[in-house]
């Protein structure tokens, strides 16, 4: 019997010190939902394998050649770098394509995380949760050189245009808020439709996030023009963030591998070299 209280004693002392534990350690574990960031200890879709989602289809410069697993374009090299600071190889990654209204709608998701420019937002937040930023960028114009909405200077100067953008992006937000045009924004399903509409002149202009502008300029549309970056001083800035399922325990561990990713500074590499471009564009006045 002497030997059993004993044995009671450090039992129970092994409790008090596990729940007692330094806060670095408590913290970490209840960051993570219980569990550490070791691949063998996250809540993934598919058990040793890291399950990312984007656009279908998925454009440049975001992802080149529609072909996410080649790491080509920002936010496929952006993938497999937090893949590769969580631990994963590039064989135990892959993908899945998603709509852009799918996904920001609530329930379950079949990925772990997505990564398709989509912005933080307080509404977006209350049915998905999201990282830490890992871009963050500001809004521009898009009109074909020589038109009269080509020659403003201001966004108040925009309101007697027609404007369009993407239906549920922060571009469509920016007009309806910020700009507050004297006609309804045109809204599109894609951004491939509202090319579409500004080339058969049933829009003036169209707003997209700047990278997205300048692939649409230099590829899709060559003769138009980015007429000038668009801020506000009541518009907030347009970050990015990797998008998960509500609650999903995984976040704070993609949060730790984006920090060593911005701390080191391989986002800004990234950055500058699939999203940089040639040339200053003007900033719009408010």
């Amino acid at each position: 019997m002497r030997l059993r209280f004993p044995a009671v004693v450090l039992v129970a002392l092994a409790l008090a010190a596990t729940a007692c534990g330094d806060d670095d350690t408590s913290d970490t574990t209840a960051a993570a939902g219980g569990g550490g960031c070791a691949i063998d200890q996250l809540e993934l879709v598919t058990e040793g394998t890291l399950t990312i989602a984007t656009g279908e289809p998925a454009f440049p410069p975001w992802v080149e050649d529609d072909d996410p697993a080649s790491k080509r374009g920002f936010e496929a090299a952006v993938a497999y770098a937090v893949a590769g600071e969580m631990g994963f190889s590039d064989d135990q990654v892959t993908w899945v394509r998603t709509s852009f209204d799918d996904v920001i709608a609530p329930g379950p998701k079949d990925f772990d995380f997505n990564l398709q420019q989509f912005s933080i937002t307080p509404d977006r937040q209350e049915v998905v949760d999201f990282s830490d930023p890992y871009y963050t960028t500001t809004q521009a114009l898009v009109a074909f050189a020589g038109s009269e909405v080509a020659s403003v200077t201001s966004v108040a100067e925009l309101a007697g245009y027609r404007l369009g953008a993407s239906i549920g992006s922060t571009s469509f937000d920016f007009i309806e808020e910020v700009i507050q045009p004297d006609e309804d924004a045109a809204v599109y399903d894609s951004n491939a439709n509202a090319k579409s509409a500004l080339e058969a002149g049933q829009v003036d202009a169209l707003v997209f996030d700047l990278p997205t502008a300048y692939f649409i300029t230099a590829v899709e549309i060559p003769e138009a023009t980015i007429v000038g970056q668009l801020v506000a001083p009541e518009a907030q800035a347009d970050q990015l963030g990797l998008l998960f399922a509500k609650g999903n325990s995984l976040v704070s561990c993609v949060n730790a591998a984006l920090g060593t990713l911005r701390a080191d500074g391989t986002l800004d590499d990234l950055a500058e070299q699939w999203l940089a471009q040639e040339g200053d564009i003007p900033t719009l006045s408010p």
